[in-house]
């Protein structure tokens, strides 16, 4: 069975659903005739395979928001899953940048990460920073996918900016892999446009090549498109995802 599944996800270059097939994090589901397969981890669901109506019409018990960004594999599911949802499926452009290594011009990080602005304080994320995006609404993707510290700590890396004592920009591991992580990146609205997502990032980055992790990033707008070209990545393609809101539970097969 699992054989079977990689091959469903073969040449599919995506951390989370390596993380997913890697049993780091996330699940991977199969519909009843094992032809197609979900990898859903966080707020994500790819889907692979023979397109199911059964698998995109599923959620599993674990995925406990009414919002989930719905990858297709190909056109045809996009199609089943315009077909389901309808209305309740908002089509978008998401960016894809290219996974090289060795590109990273270190220097260059190493100046972008003082060039953190007079006032604020640039700190990796320690125990105190995990419960500071916890406890922030906007910064809570920073560290969403691990259940507590210790698990963080084990398995995530990031990096935060404070003002007075407030985390106000982060960049952090949303999900990570056998190889490295994916990267979340955002700036509490009040202190945007001061370059605090290029120190963050640009420290992240800096942190994932001192421990051999590769330092994956998946722009979801133009915006960071262009902040991930600041950092030294290379856009590779623009794709499909849909942005679903539905409570919809329906059975299905996990992959164990």
């Amino acid at each position: 069975m699992k054989e079977n599944i990689n091959k469903l996800f073969e040449n599919w270059d995506e951390t989370m659903i390596w993380s997913c097939l890697g049993g780091i994090m996330g699940e991977i589901h199969t519909n009843l005739s094992g032809d197609a397969a979900m990898a859903i981890l966080g707020d994500f669901a790819f889907f692979a395979g023979n397109p199911s109506e059964e698998l995109i019409r599923f959620k599993p018990e674990s995925c406990r928001q009414d919002f989930i960004i719905m990858v297709p594999q190909n056109a045809m599911w996009g199609d089943l899953i315009e077909k389901c949802y309808g209305e309740k499926a908002k089509k978008v452009i998401r960016y894809a940048i290219k996974k090289e290594t060795d590109i990273f011009d270190v220097e260059k990080l190493k100046q972008a990460v003082v060039s953190l602005p007079v006032g604020y304080e640039l700190k990796v994320i320690g125990d105190a920073e995990y419960h500071m995006c916890r406890e922030n609404g906007w910064a809570n993707d920073l560290v969403s996918q691990y259940k507590d510290y210790n698990t963080y700590n084990e398995l995530g890396l990031g990096a935060a900016v404070l003002k007075d004592g407030e985390l106000v920009a982060g960049a952090s591991s949303y999900s990570t892999y056998d190889k490295g992580i994916e990267i979340e990146i955002d700036t509490r609205e009040d202190h945007r446009r001061k370059g605090l997502a290029y120190v963050c990032g640009a420290k992240l980055i800096l942190e994932c090549l001192k421990k051999g992790l590769y330092p994956s990033w998946d722009a979801q707008n133009k915006w960071s498109v262009a902040l991930a070209e600041k950092l030294g990545y290379h856009f590779s393609h623009e794709y499909a995802a849909y942005e679903v809101k539905d409570k919809l539970v329906i059975r299905s097969q996990k992959h164990e």
